[in-house]
């Protein structure tokens, strides 16, 4: 039954995959076999990891590839060369999300959103969900081995934010909270996938989805004790912990699985 598990000779492609889940998931997918792209708008530090996991993995397994997820041209060149350079792609990690530039403007509070700043979020999170799905889509339906795509949610998709948790809680010196935006375009990842795993069900292509819970990443003790508290297991995710079920999802483990989202939260949306 191991072998069921075993991505030898998978081609697999991450989109933030130099990111906090991100890098984590394309070391499991390689030390699982896979020989894996990490696509990425840092480029820099994309080529970084690639050169770390092929020295710890004394194999040429990662490769790194530039994109901006946000722009069409841009996702159909990582495609193009993902194709050209090992003619299938037989795992999709659609993980790449993006951050406001203005962090002001991204946690104004709802009655003052500014619309402009909504319609690059769902860009960042949700259109470019499509995108990249789209373009990986077509060249998987040409493929005599269909593929698996892994697209990444959010707890806040499934629940909505507990506003309490942000009473005096900071991330790297700045108060925060969850905008609606996030949850929405989070939630409309979910839509997207159970759309595409039956669209594309006839094709042999299945399409799931990871929903993380909180991922410890820089949070003050205060979000993390109160986040902490609303989680059954007693404690926030670390960003490894999301690797099995993105491999579970990718490998054969899971050849009649699709459609559906894989929560990840230590229990959090129970209650």
């Amino acid at each position: 039954m191991r072998q069921i598990f075993d991505l030898t000779g998978k081609i697999a492609l991450v989109t933030g995959g130099a990111g906090i889940i991100g890098s984590q998931v394309v070391r499991g997918l390689a030390e699982f076999g896979a020989v894996v792209i990490i696509a990425d708008i840092n480029k820099d530090k994309g080529e970084s990891l690639a050169q770390e996991l092929n020295i710890e993995l004394n194999a040429n397994k990662a490769y790194s590839c530039f994109v901006d997820v946000t722009s069409e041209e841009s996702v159909q060149n990582m495609v193009s060369y993902v194709q050209n350079k090992f003619n299938s792609i037989d795992i999709l990690h659609n993980n790449a999300a993006g951050k406001s530039n203005d962090l002001d403007a991204f946690f104004k509070e709802f009655e003052e959103y500014d619309l402009e700043q909504w319609k690059d979020i769902m860009d960042a999170d949700l259109t470019s969900m499509f995108l990249v799905a789209r373009e990986v889509g077509k060249v998987m339906k040409q493929q005599e081995i269909k593929g698996s795509i892994i697209q990444t949610a959010s707890i806040y998709a499934v629940v909505a934010p507990d506003q309490r948790i942000y009473e005096g809680s900071y991330y790297l010196d700045r108060e925060i909270n969850t905008p609606a935006v996030y949850s929405t375009a989070k939630s409309g990842v979910i839509g997207l996938t159970k759309y595409l795993s039956a669209y594309w069900g006839k094709s042999g292509i299945r399409v799931n989805a990871i929903t993380p819970g909180g991922i410890e990443s820089g949070q003050n003790d205060t979000f993390k004790h109160k986040y902490s508290e609303r989680v059954p297991l007693g404690r926030m995710a670390k960003a490894e912990e999301m690797v099995g079920a993105v491999v579970y999802l990718a490998s054969d483990a899971s050849s009649y699985v699709t459609g559906q989202n894989i929560i990840v939260d230590g229990g959090l949306s129970v209650w």
